[in-house]
């Protein structure tokens, strides 16, 4: 069988490795921006599809339909994401006489819609959050959320990921709320109605991995908790969800069994569910009808491949897994490497990858090598780490060392934010809610003081790498140096050699990039440029400009929104930052801006004094 992956970067190199495994071709499609990405090379054939727009490349049936024409495909897997858990897609693809690798279309539809979903959801007797979505008018809505009570949900109705997703803390953030909800979700979906629902102020995401196949077996693999989150996105999951009450644990997987069953689900699936920390209660959140992100980490836990099992029910062959089968082995936990910088609200960062180095203790599911370039137009996520070992605190210690044995320079992620996270006592304790980022704040990152102290030791001819010109050496270090950081804490850390100018040192997860200003002993950190200029709106990285809410002359206070941009498929408001009046608009709708860029020019207070 020849199966063609409409999708790209990490998901595309994970299921090319099972579908070679079975013996199965496979063909990669790209968008010109991925013409030399790995996940292409990975293929045994590869077809352009577009350009860098979604909407003419990854997100276009057309476009998919006629590459599997052109390249003889046999079947399709979505992946996740893009067009997986488009129904109208799946639909084509089966139209086509082609195997859609992934539920039927009736399943995608039908858990596609979120106000379907609860509908189901109560009547196979699972429980749902209080919420409305019997009207789209902003009106009703509003009413709506007064009703259920403030804080209130604002999210999609359609789609996943975290999208189409604001909390109207009060009344008056209602509107604005809803409007920046409705507007993502459309632009992620097509699909711009919401439902407005009860928020539970003390929440744990956990979700249950189901497995069916077309001759009417559903199994379930367990728990999963992932209710470390940014922006409703997911940055940390293990597997089994720890200090869940065990009638809650049983609850959850008998509930999503019923659900599952309730539909008659064809393939992997995750039912999700928010979980009252206080309480134990739980709610159905939503229903996810493809691979999820974090499925490596239930793979880990019970042996088995779910990509493999998707391909056999796709196949109409039965699962071979039997529901009393599943044997549970020990923890796992995984962590997304993205293209973020923590210190600066998790901005996303573009570059390339000018350094690579991964510790054999760990999976690797990632969508870079050495020399990928990182660009905006994609989401941020480049790499997944997992771990795995007999116990939770065994799978803590060894993420540990794999994170700080993990070299990754040229492009800021948040790998040092996951280091400082697994010591968090909460953490540790496992009572995480998703609201833990909102309300604990995030260390400053003086790492940057040490490696800056160990590219100098190393740079200065007395250390192990010095050498006489007083650059790194450009063969593999042996060994690593000690280093006291200004607390008395003493660290492991370990340069590597860059070009001839450059090195990356790893300091508590997080690889510092630094330039050699001079052939002396002076070692600075790369800068991130910029972030901000006097009296103007600047764009924090590089991005695409979605909405303008001011024009020349406009009075605005400090909250007020004054520029929506979309980076790696996220919508991000900019404020004023400040009360003042707007002076230039140098941007608009669907123009293309860079880091640092002026966005929008205000009057400068003196010189309307003196007019």
């Amino acid at each position: 069988m020849r199966i063609l992956i409409a999708n790209r970067g990490e998901i595309a190199r994970r299921v090319i490795r099972t579908a070679k495994r079975l013996g199965h071709e496979t063909v990669a499609v790209y968008a010109d921006p991925d013409a030399t990405a790995p996940f292409v090379a990975d293929a045994d054939h590869a077809i352009r599809i577009g350009p860098a727009s979604l909407a003419e490349s990854y997100l276009s049936s057309e476009h998919l339909l006629a590459a599997c024409t052109d390249t003889g495909a046999d079947a399709v897997h979505p992946g996740y994401g893009f067009l997986s858990e488009n129904a109208d897609f799946a639909q084509a693809v089966l139209d086509a006489g082609l195997v859609w690798i992934g539920p039927k279309p009736e399943a995608i539809a039908t858990m596609g819609s979120k106000i379907e979903a609860r509908r189901l959801a109560a009547e196979a007797r699972v429980p749902i959050i209080p919420g409305f979505s019997d009207s789209q008018e902003p009106d009703d809505l509003a009413a709506a959320a007064e009703r259920i009570g403030y804080p209130a949900l604002v999210k999609a109705a359609a789609g996943g990921g975290g999208k189409g997703i604001r909390i109207a803390e009060t009344p008056a953030h209602f509107a604005h709320a809803l409007s920046e909800a409705v507007t993502e979700a459309t632009r992620s979906f097509g699909d711009g109605r919401v439902i407005v629902e009860r928020y539970i102020p003390r929440p744990r995401h956990v979700e249950v991995q189901v497995v069916g196949d077309k001759h009417g077996t559903v199994i379930e693999l367990g728990t999963r908790e992932c209710s470390v989150q940014r922006r409703y996105q997911k940055l940390v999951e293990e597997a089994p969800a720890p200090n869940l009450p065990d009638s809650t644990e049983t609850g959850l997987r008998t509930a999503a069994i019923r659900l599952a069953e309730s539909i008659g689900y064809d393939s992997t699936g995750t039912v999700e569910f928010l979980v009252d920390d206080e309480t134990g209660d739980y709610f159905f959140l939503e229903m996810n009808t493809r691979l999820q992100v974090e499925h490596p980490i239930t793979e880990a836990i019970t042996g088995l491949d779910l990509v493999e099992l998707q391909i056999r029910a796709a196949t109409s062959l039965p699962l071979g897994v039997a529901p009393d089968s599943v044997a549970f082995s020990g923890h796992a936990i995984e962590v997304r490497i993205n293209a973020e910088d923590a210190t600066n609200d998790f901005a996303p960062q573009v570059g390339q990858v000018t350094v690579l180095d991964v510790p054999d203790s760990v999976r690797w599911d990632a969508a870079i090598e050495l020399g990928s370039t990182i660009t905006p137009h994609y989401d941020p996520m480049i790499a997944k780490l997992i771990v795995h070992a007999a116990t939770r605190e065994a799978a803590i210690a060894r993420l540990r060392d794999g994170l700080d044995r993990l070299l990754l320079g040229g492009v800021v992620t948040n790998g040092g934010f996951h280091r400082w996270l697994i010591d968090h006592p909460e953490f540790r304790t496992g009572r995480i809610t998703t609201r833990f980022l909102d309300e604990t704040e995030l260390p400053v990152d003086d790492g940057v003081l040490e490696a800056a102290a160990v590219a100098a030791h190393c740079g200065s001819g007395s250390g192990p790498w010095g050498a006489g010109d007083r650059r790194f050496t450009p063969h593999r270090p042996s060994r690593t140096v000690a280093m006291r950081d200004l607390h008395g804490n003493v660290h492991e850390v370990e340069p590597v050699p860059g070009t001839a100018v450059e090195g990356v040192v790893n300091v508590r997860g997080q690889s510092h990039t630094f330039t050699q200003l001079s052939r002396s002993e002076h070692w600075a950190p790369a800068s991130a440029g910029s972030r901000g200029a006097a009296n103007a709106v600047v764009a924090p990285f590089p991005a695409v400009v979605a909405e303008v809410h001011v024009e020349p002359g406009q009075a605005v206070d400090g909250a007020d929104p004054i520029v929506v941009i979309e980076a790696m498929k996220m919508l991000h408001t900019l404020t004023a930052g400040g009360p003042g009046v707007v002076d230039e608009v140098r941007v608009a709708p669907g123009g293309q801006v860079e880091t640092n860029q002026i966005l929008i020019t205000f009057e400068n207070p003196e010189e309307t004094e003196d007019a």
